[in-house]
């Protein structure tokens, strides 16, 4: 099993490295696509990874090699600090299968309840990501909505799954 741990500014280049690759893996998973990604600044890509309790990205390491990601971001306003969200959620093609996702998932999951406040957990996952969809539905999110026409890929038109984390429960289950 990988170690997973949180990244910061000297993991720059590996994350943009696994990130690229992944978006090149599964283009249809994400709405960021590899060639607008390659284009940002790696300074960009550092800030992004400073220490922030609030806004924290975990990596999975096989060895030397990062081979999975997930972003959890707690919103800001007064309003909405109750929420996080998962952002960026994958795991190269090479490592899939072999609880990677799982692992990184969990991980966060366990970071967003230690937050105190937060109760519920979002995220959306693309039509496209079926094995995705059942990770996350296997550790209690459940589907709340689906978008229309969420992406576009070649010409085709996406639907996103809007899912959802209750933390004000031990289970994550809706009461």
């Amino acid at each position: 099993m990988p170690t997973i741990r949180p990244l910061a500014p000297a993991d720059t280049d590996a994350y943009h490295a696994a990130r690229l690759q992944m978006l090149r893996e599964a283009h249809s998973a994400f709405l960021t696509d590899a060639e607008e990604f390659a284009t940002r600044p790696l300074s960009a890509v550092a800030d992004r990874l400073k220490p922030n309790p609030n806004n924290i990205t975990f990596g999975a390491w096989d060895g030397p090699e990062l081979v999975g990601l997930v972003t959890l971001v707690r919103e800001d306003s007064p309003r909405s600090c109750h929420r996080a969200h998962i952002y960026g959620m994958g795991v190269l093609e090479r490592a899939q299968g072999q609880g990677v996702g799982g692992a990184l998932l969990r991980t966060a999951v366990a970071y967003a309840r230690e937050l105190p406040g937060v109760l519920s957990l979002h995220l959306d996952v693309m039509e496209t990501q079926e094995g995705a969809r059942r990770l996350y539905e296997s550790l209690g999110f459940q589907v709340w909505g689906t978008e229309p026409n969420a992406m576009c890929v070649g010409g085709q038109l996406l639907q996103a799954h809007a899912m959802w984390l209750d933390l004000s429960t031990p289970s994550g289950k809706q009461a």
